[in-house]
């Protein structure tokens, strides 16, 4: 098959998760013999056209007149997306399908879908109003729409768990026949550390020899928990004191974050990196005893994936995509979501418990090998891929060689009205989503105390740890 990839982001530009997966995705698929081209934005110092482990990756900056905001840049750069695929169609390309990631790539794979008739497959990484919460501006109101409009054109969506599914459900009203569930992958060998690094100098840099490392990397947003890490870090001190937190990333609330620890006067056991290259990344986890993926909004997780396969030990929040990843006290450890008591409880059982941490590394390794490698996803993709073209191919779409203007498609359209009504409940604060659409919580799940769950043969090197279903929120 030959597909055409749409991304905003590709590596060596990586902002968030989503540029990771379309190359781990795109490579896995060129290695089956597929023929993968991806449209996305320049990157400074990255050739504009170039094949990388089979793929050939088209990069494009936008000229003309700066954005207003994000989505108008993002118009801008569809644009460009477009001129390059009529340039690819001139010089003799063809595609038998289009693949969009994200909302970020709806105007081009609409024009693209209509335009050579041929159909297109979304990927909805996250929704807006998952992110926030509730729809709470014109900004998040106008991207909403577009994750509509991708969801609405698409042929088939593509989500990342069951949580995400429910989701898009609940949001977008997608019909569940048009949905499938695709996890995300890992490559266990991005993850390790070559034998002539110098480890212990390296981690002298963050922390002393004596001091056991907590590890956190991801963007420094809201949604992802970072306030309720630091908010843990005097209980962690308070029963083990050799503790040091190593937080990863850059994002818009890194200052709020400092002036946080300075203020909780624990400025001595905390420590920002900034943004780390793969290479830092890997030696921290590397020379970390615990990771932590604390976020309040999830709707995968791929950086538990990521410690998993670094062999750290993962402590993460029961929700979203994460509590499908991790099975409590089988391959990881599960915290109340923003309970700042049972996050430390968590990290406290690994750190008293050397045992049980080494038995939850084997485990979560394996799981990884076994449900998460880029192969098996490839090959779950190309079926979509197939599955899609077979209906195509004999629907009266691809018989009339193009989609009708009138009919079903003009009466279907969302009308300026019809925006309006559908968010005019949301308000500024966030609703309160029906039961069916919240994830229920699993009986056995919390049959003992968040802390614990160590299986009785690696001994009692653990304390019984309490709960705190009060202590800043909780599951529900």
């Amino acid at each position: 098959m030959k597909i055409l990839m749409l991304s905003w982001e590709y590596p060596p530009q990586v902002v968030g998760g989503l540029g990771r997966h379309v190359a781990d995705l795109s490579e896995a698929l060129a290695k089956m013999g597929h023929e993968i081209h991806v449209l996305t934005s320049d990157c400074k110092g990255a050739p504009t056209t170039e094949k990388i482990r089979g793929v050939f990756v088209h990069r494009q900056a936008v000229f003309g007149p700066g954005g207003r905001d994000f989505v108008e840049s993002v118009t801008h750069l569809n644009v460009q997306m477009l001129e390059v695929a009529l340039r690819l169609l001139v010089e003799g390309h063809s595609f038998d399908l289009i693949h969009g990631h994200d909302w970020l790539a709806v105007y081009a794979g609409k024009a693209l879908k209509h335009g050579l008739v041929k159909p297109l497959v979304a990927t909805i990484h996250a929704t807006e109003f998952g992110r926030n919460h509730g729809l709470h501006n014109d900004l998040q109101r106008q991207i909403s729409n577009l994750e509509w409009w991708l969801a609405y054109e698409a042929w088939r969506v593509i989500c990342c768990s069951e949580y995400m599914q429910s989701e898009i459900q609940y949001i977008f009203q997608v019909p569940q026949d048009k949905l499938r569930i695709l996890p995300n992958g890992v490559k266990v060998e991005d993850f390790s550390v070559p034998d002539n690094s110098d480890a212990r100098s390296f981690r002298r840099q963050y922390a002393a020899d004596h001091e056991r490392i907590i590890f956190f990397v991801g963007r420094l947003v809201h949604e992802k928990g970072v306030d309720t890490l630091i908010d843990a870090v005097p209980y962690v001190l308070e029963q083990f004191g050799n503790a040091k937190f190593i937080i990863a990333g850059k994002g818009p609330a890194k200052f709020a974050l400092k002036e946080k620890v300075a203020r909780l006067g624990i400025q001595q056991s905390v420590y920002f990196t900034g943004f780390v290259d793969d290479d830092s990344r890997n030696k921290l986890y590397g020379c970390s005893d615990v990771a932590v993926v604390p976020s309040h909004y999830e709707p995968f997780g791929i950086v538990a994936l990521e410690a998993m396969a670094a062999k750290v030990p993962v402590v993460v929040s029961d929700t979203g995509g994460l509590r499908e990843i991790v099975r409590h006290a089988q391959n990881g450890l599960r915290a109340y979501p923003g309970n700042a008591h049972s996050l430390a409880d968590n990290i406290l059982a690994y750190l008293k418990a050397p045992k049980f941490a080494e038995y939850i590394k084997r485990q979560a390794l394996q799981d990884v090998q076994d449900k998460y490698s880029w192969s098996l996803i490839a090959s779950q993709t190309e079926a979509v891929y197939k599955e899609v073209l077979d209906e195509f191919t004999k629907s009266p779409w691809a018989k009339m060689g193009g989609f009708p203007q009138e009919g079903i498609l003009a009466k279907t359209r969302l009308s300026a009205q019809g925006v309006e009504s559908r968010y005019q409940d949301t308000g500024n604060s966030a609703p309160t989503l029906p039961l069916e659409f919240v994830p229920p919580i699993r009986k056995d799940s919390y049959q003992r105390p968040l802390g614990m769950g160590v299986p009785e043969s690696l001994g009692n090197d653990v304390d019984l740890r309490r709960q705190h279903p009060a202590g800043g929120g909780s599951s529900t």
